[in-house]
C-alpha cells in the first residue's frame, strides 16, 4: 500500500474512534448482549419449526410479509446452518449444537452438487463450521467431496472457477461465455479447507489459481472490483467487465467490495503470500476513504448509486467487512488497532436501534436493512440469513481478539 493510502486509512480510523456510535457501551457489554438477544431471537425461530415438526431453513422475508425459506440447492441454505453453529460457539450451549446438526445435515446432497459454485458457501459455512467445531468425521467426508465438486467448475486455459452456467435464465441473455463473479472469493475457503484434511494439493493450487487470476483481471486501478468478468472458453481472455446486481458495469458494488476484501484475507490466511494481504489492505483503504462511506460506516448498497444518500444501506456488506476486518487486524501489527476500530464502528452500528430489529419481530431474523439484487427487484431493504451469519461470526472473531 503507498504512503498516501496508508495515511488516508489511518486518519479515517482515528476519525472512528472519536465518533464511535454507543459510547457508553463497552466491547464486551455489546457482545454479551448481543449474544443474548440472538439466542432469544433464533430460539423463538426454533420454537416454530419445532412446532410445526418441520426442519425450516430460513433466508429472508418475502413482500407479504412471511418467511422466505431455503431448499438445500439454493445458495444461502447454508448460513441459517451456520449462523447455528455459532450461536453454539458463542455460548457453548449444547442446544445449539444439535439444532446445528439437524440443520446441516438436511444439506448432505450438496456435496454432488457442479451446477454452480456456491457451494463453497452452503457447505463450508455449516459443515464447515461443525467439523471445525466437533470433528465429526462424516462431515470432514461432505467437505472433501465437496471441493471435488467444485474442482469440476475450474477452468484450466483461464484459470478460474467458473461461477453461473451461461446456457440459459438471465445469465445466458447476457450473452456470457464464462462467467467469474467476486463473491466466487468466499467458495476458495472450502477448497483450502478440503486441501488440509485430504492431503490433496490440487484443491489449494486451484484456490491459489483462481485468486490470482482474480487478482489480475477483476479490479480497477483504485482497488474496487467489478463485478463479473467473462471468460472466452477458447482463448482464455477477458471478453467484458460487467455488473450483475450493482448499478453499473463501471459502480462499486459494495457486498462485491466486501467479498473481495474478506476472500483476499482468508487467502492471505492459507498462503501466505503477502500479495493477497496487500490486496485487502488497499481495499480497505478505498472503502474508508471513500467520500459516499456513511458515517456509521454501512455502506448504501453501491457507492456510486446516483441516489446517494436517498438510496439503501446494505447491512450484508457491513456484517461482511466487519468480519473481515477483525481478521486483517491479526495479520498487520502496525495496523491492528485501526482496523479493529473500524470493525468495532461496524458492529456498534449493526447492533445499534437503526439496524438491529427488536425482539420478537423481523420474522426473527436478527439485522433489518439488507440488499439482495435491485436490478433483479429481488430482497431489497429486508433481513438476509447472510448478513445475520457474519454478525455471528463477526461477534466470534471480536471475543477472541479481546480476551
Amino acid at each position: 500500500m503507498n504512503q498516501i493510502l496508508k495515511l488516508v486509512l489511518v486518519s479515517t480510523c482515528m476519525l472512528s474512534i472519536f465518533s464511535c456510535s454507543n459510547p457508553k457501551t463497552s466491547s464486551k457489554d455489546i457482545i454479551a448482549e448481543s449474544i443474548e438477544f440472538a439466542s432469544q431471537q433464533i430460539g423463538s425461530e426454533i420454537e416454530i419449526m419445532n412446532a410445526k415438526g418441520e426442519l425450516l431453513n430460513p433466508r429472508t422475508i418475502e413482500k407479504d410479509g412471511s418467511t422466505r425459506y431455503n431448499t438445500p440447492e439454493m445458495w444461502t441454505s447454508g448460513f441459517f446452518p451456520g449462523s447455528l453453529w455459532y450461536l453454539y460457539e458463542l455460548t457453548g450451549d449444547n442446544k445449539w449444537k444439535t439444532e446445528a446438526e439437524k440443520l446441516t445435515e438436511t444439506l448432505d446432497t450438496i456435496q454432488y452438487l457442479t451446477w454452480h459454485h456456491d457451494v463453497g458457501f452452503m457447505v463450508n459455512c455449516s459443515y464447515g463450521n461443525g467439523y471445525r467445531l466437533t470433528e465429526n468425521d462424516a462431515y470432514k467426508k461432505v467437505i472433501i467431496q465437496t471441493a471435488k465438486s467444485l474442482s469440476t467448475r475450474f477452468r484450466p486455459n483461464i484459470g478460474a472457477i467458473q461461477s453461473w452456467n451461461s446456457n440459459k435464465g438471465w445469465q445466458a441473455e447476457r450473452g456470457w461465455q464464462c462467467p467469474v463473479i467476486i463473491d466466487n472469493m468466499m467458495n476458495l475457503e472450502l477448497l483450502f479447507e478440503a486441501s488440509k484434511l485430504s492431503g490433496d494439493e490440487s484443491f489449494k493450487n486451484i484456490a491459489v489459481k483462481h485468486a490470482e487470476t482474480t487478482l489480475e483481471n477483476h479490479f480497477r486501478p483504485d482497488h474496487s472490483c467489478y463485478h463479473v468478468i467473462d471468460y472466452d472458453t477458447i482463448t482464455g481472455q477477458v471478453r467484458s467487465k460487467q455488473t450483475a446486481q450493482g448499478y453499473s458495469d463501471e459502480s462499486a458494488w459494495a457486498r462485491g467490495q466486501a467479498w473481495a476484501i474478506y476472500g483476499y484475507t482468508l487467502c492471505f490466511r492459507e498462503t501466505h503470500d503477502p500479495k493477497f494481504l496487500t490486496k485487502a489492505e488497499n481495499i480497505a483503504a478505498y472503502l474508508f476513504s471513500h467520500p459516499r462511506m456513511p458515517e456509521d460506516l454501512v455502506p448504501y448498497w453501491d457507492f456510486d448509486c446516483k441516489d446517494i444518500p436517498n438510496t439503501y444501506r446494505d447491512a450484508s456488506a457491513a456484517a461482511v467487512i466487519a468480519s473481515a476486518l477483525y481478521e486483517m487486524s491479526t495479520f498487520c501489527p502496525q495496523k491492528a488497532e485501526s482496523y479493529k476500530t473500524l470493525a468495532d464502528k461496524i458492529i456498534n452500528s449493526l447492533a445499534s436501534d437503526a439496524y438491529r430489529a427488536k425482539l420478537g419481530e423481523n420474522n426473527n431474523f436478527l439485522l433489518m436493512h439488507s440488499v439482495g439484487s435491485i436490478p433483479h427487484n429481488s430482497e431489497i431493504d429486508v433481513p438476509l440469513n447472510y448478513t445475520d451469519y457474519y454478525f455471528l461470526e463477526a461477534l466470534v472473531r471480536k471475543r477472541d481478539l479481546e480476551q
